[in-house]
């Protein structure tokens, strides 16, 4: 794992490929004169599809703000990533995180591994409307990493993930430390250039929800709770 965020800022891009399922450019891309070769996911924001309920900002910063979140309050779920400049333009850059490839992420993702506790809690406070198996991410030493989180922070409740099998739990003790981590973040200035100050304030409120609720929400009659498709 890369510790900081140096190579991602200066090393030059060199792009190896495209990930041809993914509905935005979303390129694999290698940092230059690197040893062992280090891969990175590189979004362009020019490659970005408009969404028709994401109207506001793009999806590279989304990802951002997303990663500041797990990194700043501990949840230590996104890999490391960084906005800059790269072959196709201004974007997100991501490590590349090498899977398990033995692991079953839908039996993984059905599982009651405290490692997903820690993510449907986040994906509750980041407003993810697309967490599926398919963004789980498990290395051979087992630690669960998550990506694509794009289309987070929408400042109506809009949760969708595959991750219900917690619904309705209480929270632990270091799960309500999670929620204060991000609670005592100064979010309005450090969302204030990736976030409208609408989500930047709805954000505060999940948070606030979560916390008086003392457990993990339940799945809303008001809209899809499932992503399609799931995987």
């Amino acid at each position: 794992m890369i510790k900081n965020s140096e190579l991602l800022n200066e090393r030059e891009l060199v792009v190896i490929g495209r990930l041809v399922d993914a509905s935005n450019a979303t390129l694999q891309a290698k940092l230059k004169d690197t040893d062992p070769v280090i891969k990175v996911i590189y979004k362009p924001i020019a490659g970005e599809r408009p969404l028709w309920d994401f109207q506001e900002g793009n999806l590279a910063h989304r990802e951002y703000a997303a990663f500041l979140l797990s990194d700043l309050a501990g949840f230590n779920l996104v890999p490391q990533t960084v906005l800059r400049e790269g072959p196709f333009g201004y974007g997100m850059v991501q490590q590349w995180i090498d899977i398990d490839q033995a692991v079953d992420v839908v039996e993984f993702g059905q599982s009651n591994d405290l490692q997903l506790r820690r993510l449907a809690l986040f994906d509750a406070i980041i407003n993810n409307t697309d967490r599926k198996f398919g963004h789980l991410l498990i290395d051979k030493n087992g630690l669960l990493q998550a990506c694509d989180h794009g289309v987070c922070f929408h400042s109506e409740d809009k949760l969708r993930t595959v991750l219900w099998q917690f619904a309705g739990m209480q929270l632990s003790s270091e799960e309500n430390d999670l929620l204060d981590r991000v609670g005592n973040l100064n979010l309005e200035e450090l969302l204030a250039k990736l976030l409208t100050e609408q989500e930047i304030a709805a954000t505060r409120d999940r948070i606030a929800r979560l916390k008086i609720a003392n457990k993990f929400p339940n799945p809303s009659d008001q809209w899809p709770a499932v992503p399609w498709p799931p995987v």
